[in-house]
């Protein structure tokens, strides 16, 4: 039974020291965004979501929701690419996130709209995701 719960044990030990996940929040009035970016064995998986209602300045217009994820390539130390293609479009949405220790930055490709229409975008226009601990 010992060795059993030793096992275990180690198994999720081992288990966590090769996989990571870091999360990202930023809240700007009314648009929440939430990063999510996964390490497991050297794979890197980006996941974005948005949620946007009406600020101020955007009055009349919709609510929304979007969400985007895949695979993501390491171009240096702190940027990672997540190129997803937009299902029956010849497009794919780009976005380019720059980590650094207390946040992230998220940048996008003009073909995001694919996948982000109306007020809701995944680029934080130059504002830090704060990251969360």
């Amino acid at each position: 039974m010992k060795k059993s719960l030793f096992l275990v044990a180690a198994l999720l030990v081992s288990g966590s020291a090769i996989a990571a996940t870091d999360h990202y929040i930023l809240r700007d009035g009314n648009h929440v965004q939430h990063l999510k970016v996964t390490t497991v064995k050297g794979e890197v998986t980006v996941s974005e979501d948005v949620d946007f209602e009406a600020n101020a300045s955007e009055t009349g217009r919709d609510a929304c929701s979007a969400d985007v994820s895949g695979e993501a390539k390491t171009v240096a130390a702190n940027e990672l690419v997540l190129k997803k293609h937009a299902a029956g479009q010849a497009a794919f949405c780009e976005l380019k996130v720059h980590l650094s220790p207390t946040g992230a930055k998220v940048e996008q490709s003009d073909d995001c709209v694919n996948f982000a229409a109306g007020i809701c975008r995944f680029s934080t226009d130059g504002k830090e995701l704060i990251k969360v601990q």
